[in-house]
């Protein structure tokens, strides 16, 4: 059993000095292609270990190995994998369990779950700002605490506007800009928001201010809503953000906790959740500043061989009961970032390092285990799902300067719609926290049409046919059916009416799900812009 080696080993591994040096003997960076080779062994034996002993729990344990249900009792580890799949290149395996899926996994069950971990709507306050958990089944239970981090409230734009692009229903987006706006105005007098808010009433209840734990995705979102929405309004209000950020909170490029509404230092440490902070100012073009804070982050790594939950910056050594490392990606997500940014090699020894110490310090048996302890490197019953969703899936970027994620708009996928072509799969793709990433060009060329553009388009059909018809003497009208796009690659998938085309109803015209048309799942396959054949 793995526990039984660990034993054996786990001193001696705790004492060797890990791979830190600097680049290999000739002098030079570390070979991309070895290591994405590397990292590509890491994923299927945390992912084939997952399978064979924790599925259809949500995560594996593996120390024991078997599993246990974490965010909800729905194949998290499973779900979070699939894009990872894609990104390696593995298009039949996700074939396989996008239909295991299908066919299994149900969200309407009993469980309570978070609202900011699985993105489910909770937004019935006064507030309009959300509980931190509901019951899938029955949705806010009474007694539900009303008491929710900021970075539960405010990371929702980026899904929801999509989901609502997509789906011609602006209610998802609706509810994210409230949650958002209301955050917004419960800043201090400073430019802070704290780390905990009752969503009832919008009084703070933890007024510790900072870029980390329990606030972080709410800036991330700012940037990356911006971004996708193409939104000046959501930007501005980050970069207001940053400003306060930067006069109360940063002391020599390390970001501390402060008194939201006096500027006082509360707590003097860097969390390891603070790491993404480098990447998101790249995305601002702000790479100077970014540089100096990677690599005071990245000084830790190299201390620990991994990021401590907490580190005391004035002790330089970990916090008491934050000593240890669940696998985390952000300081790697920033490497991934800066390195597309400036090329710098020293962003691919952070990913190296990345590789050798995961894979020597929590490498077992079935799959790679969470680090209790990064003093003495000892390993916790856990594999949290980011670690195939974020982690590996960052570093893969990491050393894969050809991926079709890193599309610069050399390439595209065309797409036939009912108002002529549209393009997809150009690049400039946004993450969202979880690593699942978004083609921006989705939301306008897969947007859910107004009905009565539909309508309009009806009409048009119908004048063209009766035009056509006349010209070949025909004595009867043809009948114009709905709009059916011509079977060819770039034709992009829609998740409803997939084994027959739309019938057109003699009232009111059924608006479809997607603009782009619809494909039966079993022929054709895409994601994130890239359109994949049954025999790739």
């Amino acid at each position: 059993m793995p526990f039984r080696l660990l034993i054996s080993l786990g001193l001696l591994c705790a004492l060797l000095p890990l791979h830190h040096g600097a680049p290999g003997p000739d002098g030079s960076a570390p070979d991309p292609a070895h290591y994405r080779e590397r990292v590509k062994a890491m994923f299927y034996h945390a992912y084939d270990s997952y399978l064979e002993n924790a599925f259809p729990f949500d995560e594996l344990r593996p120390l024991t190995c078997d599993g246990h249900d974490t965010w909800g009792s729905f194949s998290l580890t499973l779900i979070d994998a699939l894009d990872t799949l894609l990104i390696l290149g593995n298009v039949s395996e996700f074939q396989r369990v996008v239909e295991v899926l299908q066919d299994n996994v149900d969200f309407d069950i009993d469980v309570n779950a978070s609202v900011f971990e699985t993105n489910i709507r909770a937004f019935q306050t006064p507030t309009g700002m959300p509980y931190g958990t509901v019951n899938l089944l029955h949705g806010v239970n009474p007694g539900e605490t009303p008491v929710t981090c900021t970075a539960g409230i405010g990371t929702f734009i980026v899904e929801f506007a999509t989901l609502s692009s997509l789906t011609g229903d602006p209610v998802f987006e609706d509810v994210a800009r409230v949650a958002l706006m209301r955050l917004w105005e419960s800043r201090s007098d400073i430019g802070l928001v704290g780390n905990h808010i009752d969503v009832l009433t919008g009084k703070w209840v933890a007024q510790d201010a900072g870029i980390g734990a329990g606030v972080d995705s709410y800036f991330e979102y700012l940037v990356k809503g911006a971004i996708l929405l193409q939104d000046k309004k959501l930007m501005a209000m980050f970069l207001e953000y940053n400003k306060a950020i930067r006069n109360y909170t940063r002391f020599d490029d390390w970001y501390l906790w402060v008194q939201m509404y006096k500027g006082t230092v509360s707590m003097p440490v860097f969390q390891s959740l603070e790491a993404y902070w480098p990447g998101l100012q790249s995305l601002i073009g702000d790479i100077d500043n970014a540089m100096r804070t990677f690599l005071n982050y990245y000084t830790v790594w190299k201390q620990f061989g991994g990021l401590p939950e907490f580190y005391n910056i004035p002790q330089g050594y970990t916090v008491e009961k934050r000593e240890g490392y669940p696998l985390r990606p952000e300081l790697i997500e920033s490497a991934m970032y800066l390195y597309r940014a400036t090329g710098d090699p020293t962003l691919l020894e952070l990913g190296r390092d990345a590789v050798e110490s995961i894979e020597k310090i929590s490498k077992v048996e079935c799959g790679f285990a969470t680090i209790k302890d990064l003093r003495d490197h000892k390993l916790d019953n856990r594999m949290e799902s980011f670690f195939l969703a974020e982690t590996v899936k960052y570093l893969y970027l990491l050393f894969d300067p050809t991926n079709f994620i890193h599309n610069n708009g050399s390439t595209f996928d065309t797409v036939i719609t009912p108002y002529g072509e549209c393009i997809l799969g150009a690049g400039g793709y946004i993450f969202n926290t979880e690593a699942h990433p978004i083609d921006p060009a989705a939301l306008h060329c897969c947007q859910r049409l107004k009905e009565e553009q539909w309508e309009v388009e009806d009409l048009m059909r119908e004048f063209y046919s009766l035009k056509r018809n006349r010209s070949k003497f025909q004595k009867k009208t043809m009948s114009s059916g709905p709009w059916e796009p011509p079977t060819r690659p770039g034709t992009l998938l829609s998740p409803e009416n997939h084994d027959q085309a739309r019938e057109r109803k003699p009232a009111k015209q059924k608006v479809p799900l997607l603009s782009c048309p619809s494909q039966p799942f079993t022929s054709k396959l895409a994601l994130l812009g890239q359109v994949f054949l049954d025999s790739s």
